[in-house]
């Protein structure tokens, strides 16, 4: 049916224009009091009006004001091309009054009653376009549960202030409105989604903020978009208790947060810290070290040849970022606690103030809960006090000892010269020894604290490695081989200043258990996207320092391919690092890719026989029929990729990536599209930014973007072996397309792409 035989076409566009209206005039006004706030601070006044007010902090405050009414315009001129897309008509329960409820990316407030005319799709009353269907419905918010009933469920389609399309619906999205949705290109579908959030994405979007939360989704499943409106969700709803900056995301990689950094100003929400964990690392350690590349491990799991070079590395590895490997430092750390106070008691003189076994037992026991450090800190105001409260006694002993001295001077020596100068002497004396009193109370302590030596993390963490300890505990878990790679690695780091991403975070923990944090970390509530990739320790580590915050992961436990390292088991994470607290769901549905692509991609995952495997579901969207070209070399392929390029520049594609397994077949590609004049940028792992629309990417860099097509230039039997690390990287490459894939291999085509249909004469498969 046309949108204009619709029977409530012309009451919908008259609300549209109003609402444009509204905005406009609420636009003019915000900027006159703006251009007025600027002339104000420009002149270097407060308000006029108010005389009593002192300049200076007038100018603060206007000039926040000025900020916040910048942040509204951007907000209202982006509302001005789709202010809403969303409308529930509902009757709370005890009312006759039909209340019609637009929904929107923001609220608008009718200025004469502060009514909303527009609501937030993340305050609570919009969860029934969520989770609501026609009929009896509820609504959770802070007076309690609302229950009522749903008469009409309504999607709009709105571009540029123009009503395109509207459907009366049921459930929160139907298929014609998602499958306009789905067939957007890459480049605008991570900021437009509030529109079409499923029940179970909302589900995780609207959880409780203070339970941990662990989410198992497929690729596709809009786990960073759930993840970043998540956030822009808690911020809104908990804005009495917390400021954007107590909100953290940690993302794999600079490149990945430059992909979502849109995203956030997009939702109307700015300031929230955005970081990997290796800088979060360089922060707490107060000290940025040289990391080794992220993936030069993987590359080198990549290209070794030796099945028992491999075995080495990836046990010497899983055994480095494992409870076990923390608990030995635990064990280690334990030991350098008991040697941290030296065997001396806290003296003046030869009075002793404190004992070696009391100083002990102040470090061990009575503050055993604060890092090193600060145990000090806290006994060091112990001496102080014991040495004030004895600071009388012992001044009143020192005038009693002169005393004494002083009738005995004057009992046995007449009064002469040598008299005379005796007494000065014993004067003196005391004199002298009630000053050493008052500098010892003074700086006694302090003295006694500064000669106890607290080492640098990296100075322990040196000695852990090397230590008899760690020797012992670590060939309880791993071989021999392991073991002397491990010490090997690490030592010819060391000698050239580096460190593995591996080694973040038992540093991280060395530094909190021993000198604790320069500050308090003001992050409440932490969001980690790509979550399979960290270990268990990393967690763990982060869990520990940043004590009282909640957790939001997400992860996909078919893309860990740095499996020797992250998440192979989620309920890992549950026990050790949450305690069994936290929530675990799961997302099956893939919302990115066609049937024919997923089909490809569950086909290759599925050869990794391991119970935590999840098959994606397809929402119901066909495409075309993946197929995989065999051909003779590379230089063919890349011939026939510039063919396909041009094709693909007379249709809707606007995002194209080649995906290589490694980066030096990526550069190989790259050199031969340059001499065929296409311009691809080469994706290495060291861009701070991301914004090109051509892009040649090793596969393990690919995790967690989307294009709207994909080339795999090599899927041969040579390149892609039967092994959990070669099956997730195809997967991986296999998952990133929204629209179109195209697989070609030189020669035999690999185990896992075998099974599809081929057709030998033209040199093409195809499922």
């Amino acid at each position: 049916m046309s949108i204009q035989n619709h029977p409530d076409y012309k009451q919908e566009v008259q609300f549209l224009s109003f609402i444009l209206e509204f905005l406009n005039k609420y636009h003019s006004s915000l900027l006159k009091t703006k251009d007025r706030l600027n002339k104000e601070l420009s002149s270097g006044v407060g308000d006029p009006k108010d005389d009593s007010s002192d300049p200076y902090i007038s100018m603060i405050i206007n000039t926040q004001l000025s900020d916040t009414i910048e942040e509204k315009l951007k907000k209202i001129e982006n509302a001005h091309k789709k202010p809403y897309f969303a409308r529930v008509d509902f009757t709370e329960e005890g009312s006759k009054n039909r209340e019609k409820l637009y929904i929107g990316k923001m609220s608008v407030l009718d200025d004469k009653n502060y009514k909303p005319i527009i609501i937030d799709w993340r305050a609570p009353i919009a969860n029934l376009y969520y989770e609501g269907r026609l009929g009896r419905a509820h609504y959770d918010c802070p007076d309690g549960r609302i229950y009522g009933e749903i008469h009409l469920k309504r999607q709009y389609t709105i571009d540029d202030g123009k009503l395109l399309n509207m459907f009366d619906i049921d459930i929160t999205t139907n298929d014609e409105f998602l499958q306009a949705f789905l067939g957007a290109n890459a480049d605008n579908r991570l900021k437009d989604i509030v529109s079409t959030i499923q029940v179970e994405q909302n589900r995780i979007i609207r959880a409780d903020m203070w339970k941990p939360l662990i989410v198992q989704g497929v690729a596709g499943s809009g786990k960073t978009t759930i993840a970043l409106h998540r956030i822009a969700y808690l911020i809104y709803n908990y804005d009495k208790d917390f400021i954007p900056e107590n909100y953290m995301i940690i993302a794999p990689n600079k490149l990945f947060l430059n992909y979502i950094s849109d995203v956030l100003p997009e939702l109307g929400v700015n300031r929230v810290k955005q970081t990997t964990f290796e800088e979060f690392a360089f922060e707490v350690l107060e000290k940025k070290v040289k990391i080794k590349d992220v993936n030069s491990k993987l590359s080198k799991l990549v290209d070794i040849e030796d099945e028992r070079e491999k075995e080495i590395i990836i046990e010497a590895t899983k055994f480095k970022t494992s409870k076990e490997f923390m608990d030995t430092l635990s064990l280690y750390l334990k030991q350098v606690e008991q040697t941290i106070i030296p065997q001396n008691s806290f003296n003046v003189g030869k009075i002793e103030l404190y004992s070696y076994e009391d100083i002990q037992e102040l470090f061990l026991k009575n503050y055993s809960d604060l890092p090193f450090q600060k145990r000090l800190n806290e006994i060091k105001k112990h001496l102080q006090n014991r040495a004030k409260l004895k600071k009388d006694e012992l001044i009143e002993k020192l005038h009693r000892i002169c005393d004494l001295e002083v009738n005995k001077i004057k009992l046995n020596i007449e009064d002469t010269e040598e008299r005379r100068i005796k007494l000065t002497e014993t004067y003196n004396k005391r004199d002298e020894l009630i000053g050493k009193v008052n500098d010892f109370v003074k700086n006694g302590a302090q003295n006694f604290i500064r000669a106890i030596e607290i080492k640098s993390p990296f100075e322990y963490y040196d000695e852990f490695i090397f230590s008899n300890l760690f020797k012992e505990q670590a060939l309880k878990y791993i071989d021999k081989d392991a073991y002397e790679y491990l010490i090997d690695s690490y030592r010819e780091n060391i000698s050239s200043n580096l460190y593995e991403y591996e080694d973040l975070a038992p540093l991280l923990f060395i530094k909190y258990t021993t000198l604790g944090l320069s500050e308090k970390i003001k992050v409440k509530h932490i969001v980690i996207d790509e979550a399979q990739d960290f270990s268990v320790l990393q967690l763990y580590v982060l869990k520990n320092i940043i004590k009282d915050s909640s957790f939001t992961i997400l992860g996909d436990l078919n893309q860990g391919i740095h499996y020797y390292r992250g998440v192979r088991d989620w309920n890992e994470i549950r026990s050790i690092v949450f305690n069994n607290s936290a929530n675990y769901l799961t997302l099956e549905q893939t919302y990115r890719t066609s049937i024919e692509i997923m089909e490809v991609a569950n086909k290759v995952i599925s050869h990794i026989k391991d119970t935590q495997v999840q098959i994606g579901k397809p929402v119901i969207r066909h495409g075309e029929r993946v197929k995989v070209k065999k051909l003779n070399s590379l230089k063919e392929v890349v011939e026939n990729i510039f063919i396909k390029i041009q094709e693909l520049e007379q249709s809707n594609i606007n995002t194209i990536a080649i995906i290589g397994k490694t980066l030096s077949e990526c550069k190989e590609i790259h050199k031969l599209l340059k001499k065929k004049g296409l311009d691809f940028k080469l994706i290495t792992g060291n861009e701070k930014e991301y914004s090109v629309k051509r892009v040649i990417v090793p596969s393990y860099l690919s995790k967690g973007l989307e294009f709207d097509a994909v080339f795999i230039p090599n899927a041969n039997r040579d390149l892609y072996k039967q092994n959990e690390l070669d099956i997730k990287l195809l997967y991986v490459a296999l998952t990133r397309p929204l629209h179109r894939l195209y697989i070609y291999s030189i020669g035999e085509v690999c185990d896992m792409l075998k099974d599809i249909e081929c057709n030998e004469g033209e040199g093409i498969c195809s499922l």
